[in-house]
């Protein structure tokens, strides 16, 4: 049987980084908090935290936190709406970075129970959050895969539509605003999000398909700093509409391929164990999908 309250304790740490921050959050002492893991350990016969700065948790460390947070959404279900009004829940959920900076904020917001939930949003490429639902990390993520993964569903929410934009001064200067530039796009300084972040290669493999991958490129891991990056003429990347609009308006930004889109499919991915205030979450992130993205038949 496993001890709950190690767990806690473990995961108190794991998240509040530190002995004594998580001591302050369960209301215990630094030294109890300290023995109940050392007391999981000795029943588990091998270390759950590795004892760095901050600490961290080993592989079976991670396992167990995720256990507890799954035994924590079933209590969720469990519980009765009255029973559960003043209790405040930690939803952690994985989700792409132009969602977060664009639409999926003011989606939160309009939850119905979002004043007793606590959010804790881990930003993971579009392309590979799915993995921290893979490794029951989190309650939810927003990702561009359409299968499931196992014990868990998908509902698709809406398409982000990203076109290649630049400034003026940049189409200038690498003569992108003639007919035929003197460089090819895959020789132009483009803008990356992460190492994960394959707009650009997509983008490059359409309109370029002799040289599709891109020469040169800054990787920037901050959605607003990308398009800050662009405005200030230091490369050209793949930004979604919504999130530019503004900047298309007044001329700050402009195509560097006129016509020339790609649609990428967002998915609310959950677990079948869903509890009653996440079901509620979900279905208002689907409404308010539905009123800012691009639906694609």
């Amino acid at each position: 049987m496993i001890d709950y309250r190690a767990l806690e304790a473990l995961v108190a740490v794991i998240e509040a980084r530190g002995f004594e921050r998580a001591a302050q959050r369960l209301n215990i002492s630094q030294s109890a908090v300290s023995q109940r893991i050392r007391q999981l350990e000795f029943k588990l016969g091998q270390p759950v935290l590795l004892r760095t700065t901050p600490p961290r948790p080993t592989e079976l460390g991670q396992r167990l936190a995720n256990h507890l947070q799954q035994v924590a959404q079933l209590e969720q279900g469990l519980l009765l709406p009255m029973e559960d009004e003043n209790h405040s829940l930690r939803i952690r959920l994985a989700v792409n970075a132009d969602s977060l900076d664009t639409w999926l904020p003011e989606a939160l917001a309009a939850s119905p129970d979002f004043q007793r939930m606590d959010f804790e949003i881990l930003v993971e490429d579009q392309d590979v959050g799915l993995r921290r639902m893979k490794n029951g990390e989190v309650m939810a993520c927003i990702c561009a895969t359409e299968a499931p993964v196992n014990g868990g569903l998908a509902m698709r929410l809406g398409t982000l539509r990203y076109r290649a934009f630049a400034s003026p001064a940049f189409l200038q200067r690498y003569q992108l605003d003639q007919v035929e530039p003197a460089t090819p796009l895959s020789q132009l300084p483009s803008l990356i999000f992460n190492q994960d972040d394959q707009l650009q290669h997509r983008f490059l493999r359409t309109v370029s398909p002799q040289q599709p991958e891109p020469g040169r490129y800054h990787i920037c891991p901050s959605s607003e700093g990308f398009i800050r990056m662009a405005l200030a003429g230091l490369g050209y990347g793949m930004m979604p509409e919504i999130q530019v609009a503004e900047y298309l308006q007044d001329g700050r930004l402009q195509q560097v391929v006129p016509g020339y889109y790609l649609d990428v499919p967002l998915y609310w991915h959950y677990w079948q164990t869903e509890s009653p205030a996440l079901k509620a979450l979900r279905q208002t992130v689907a409404r308010v999908a539905q009123q800012s993205l691009v639906l694609v038949i």
